[in-house]
């Protein structure tokens, strides 16, 4: 299956067998872990049912919400695991000025305070130490692989809490050899990136300190166990990604009837483009419009119009949910880009006659470019002052060029030209953007029309040979995303391209006939 920076821009068929139950079961315990996840609920709960339904939607049930959310949260995980390759989880630290991080340390240092007087009093109070050695052996024992039976039986014969207890009515609880123990048996458990953990834990002298950094890198262990399991389950996601995701859509699609209404109006507003496009070209047919439109032809548009979304106030349509942080990324990398080909293209129209044959010249203005340029998306960016300090650099390194080859420099009229043609990039409607930004959009659209045999890449659009390297690879990464959304969401187009189109009543039910590419 295609996945996230590779250069593969055809579908691959997702296969499923008998495993797809182990596979559930994998994802329902990873599940449970705390990741940055975005709700259905949330963001169209508050909506009208869809403008292609015919009858009011049922209540929708507290427990229904609770259901769909959770489904989302398991789909979103197998998602991000499958197609993000560095996908791993993290502590989740608590900021430092934050009233729940104050709250935290207060409460976690009144209880090591409070076992240091009790390891400290005359004679020694050992419950709370004893419950600390409980909870750790339960750790230690989560981490044994199956058949790890004599660790297994030697952490329960060494953390014998009932023995340890008996000892501690007669003073005689060894705390700081169970630490040891402890210590070593994470030695030989733990990944070779906290040895030096555990060279540290070995060097304290404190026992309480000891105890407290214990849980400390038993935490990073349990972190480095989860990334452990998700690697090796990722391969077996990858290849029942698309029937896993389908289902658990279904799922929600059934707990939530209005999950599909921001798709039906992504895909309605395309629809009513391509009638009124029609209507104009052709006015006098009898043909109805709907006959002849193709459904493949409006979802690439509705694909396309992504590469142009509003990611900060427009909601993505539901079935692009898990890919939204990936698609917001290819947008602004792909404004950058066609950012660095407007520059480049009026560059070649002013002075592109007297810096032929230079075509490191080319290279060094595209790296400035790009550098200044960076970060351009952000609301505090100043494009005007960025472009203005690109057109500066600009004359500079043709004068300098110039130069080195005796050739005379750029006079002061010429430069300022440049300077100001680079300044009103950043206005709106300018004609060298939007011829740009039409020839990105022919080459975006070729990408999504490639049959699937076929391997090759289309070819480049006029202007685009500066950025065609970045342009390629950002292409596949687009079309990636949006082959394996068609193999997991075609089902689903296709039943609402019915009801828009022929009012067919068959919204939410599977049915495979809309083509993948």
């Amino acid at each position: 299956m295609p996945l996230n920076g590779e250069k593969q821009c055809v579908n691959e068929d997702q296969q499923s067998d008998s495993e797809s139950s182990r596979f559930s079961e994998s994802m329902a315990s990873l599940s449970d872990y705390e990741c940055s996840r975005q709700s259905f609920t949330s963001d169209f709960s508050s909506k009208s049912s869809s403008p292609a339904s015919t009858s009011p939607p049922r209540g929708v049930m507290f427990d229904d919400v609770m259901a769909a959310a959770k489904n989302l949260s398991d789909m979103t995980l197998a998602h991000e695991i499958a197609v993000n390759e560095n996908f791993q989880l993290k502590q989740n630290a608590l900021p430092e000025n934050s009233l729940a991080g104050q709250v935290k340390r207060v409460v976690h240092q009144a209880f090591w305070d409070v076992l240091e007087a009790d390891l400290s009093a005359e004679p020694p109070q050992y419950e709370y130490a004893i419950r600390l050695f409980e909870e750790i052996r339960e750790i230690l024992l989560s981490f044994l692989m199956p058949g790890g039976n004599r660790l297994h039986n030697q952490i329960c014969e060494v953390l014998d809490i009932d023995l340890i207890r008996k000892q501690a009515e007669h003073s005689a609880v060894d705390i700081q050899g169970l630490a040891n123990y402890v210590i070593n048996t994470m030695g030989k458990m733990c990944a070779p990136v906290r040895d030096e953990d555990i060279r540290e834990l070995k060097a304290t002298t404190n026992i309480v300190e000891m105890l407290r950094q214990i849980f400390r890198v038993l935490d990073l262990m349990r972190m480095d166990m989860t990334n452990f399991v998700i690697r090796n389950i990722r391969p077996h996601i990858q290849h029942h990604l698309v029937e896993y995701e389908r289902n658990k859509f279904q799922e929600i699609l059934e707990e939530t009837p209005n999950a599909l209404s921001q798709t039906t109006e992504w895909l309605k507003e395309s629809i009513d483009e391509e009638l009124l496009s029609e209507t104009v070209v052709s006015p006098g047919t009898e043909q109805s419009p709907t006959a002849s439109l193709s459904p493949l032809l409006v979802l690439n548009n509705c694909y396309l119009k992504l590469l142009q979304w509003d990611y900060q106030t427009k909601v993505l349509p539901e079935t692009l949910v898990t890919d939204g942080t990936r698609l917001q990324e290819v947008t602004e990398k792909l404004t950058q880009l066609k950012m660095i080909a407007c520059l480049s293209l009026i560059t070649n129209n002013m002075v592109g006659a007297v810096t032929e044959g230079l075509p490191e010249l080319a290279n060094r203005l595209k790296r400035i470019s790009a550098v200044l340029l960076e970060g351009m998306n952000k609301e505090t960016f100043n494009l005007k002052e960025a472009l203005n300090s690109i057109g500066v650099q600009t004359c500079a390194e043709v004068n300098k060029a110039l130069k080195e080859r005796g050739s005379p420099t750029l006079n002061a009229e010429v430069q300022a030209n440049l300077i100001g043609q680079f300044s009103t990039l950043g206005e709106k409607d300018n004609p060298v953007c939007t011829l740009m930004d039409k020839r990105i959009r022919l080459y975006m659209k070729s990408l999504l029309c490639l049959p699937n045999t076929q391997k090759s890449m289309p070819p480049m659009p006029g202007g685009l040979s500066v950025i065609h390297q970045e342009l390629e690879l950002l292409g596949c990464q687009y079309a990636n995303i949006v082959n394996l959304n068609k193999q997991v969401y075609g089902p689903f187009y296709a039943n609402i391209f019915r009801k828009l189109l022929f009012r067919d009543e068959t919204v939410g039910k599977i049915d495979a006939s809309l083509p993948t590419n």
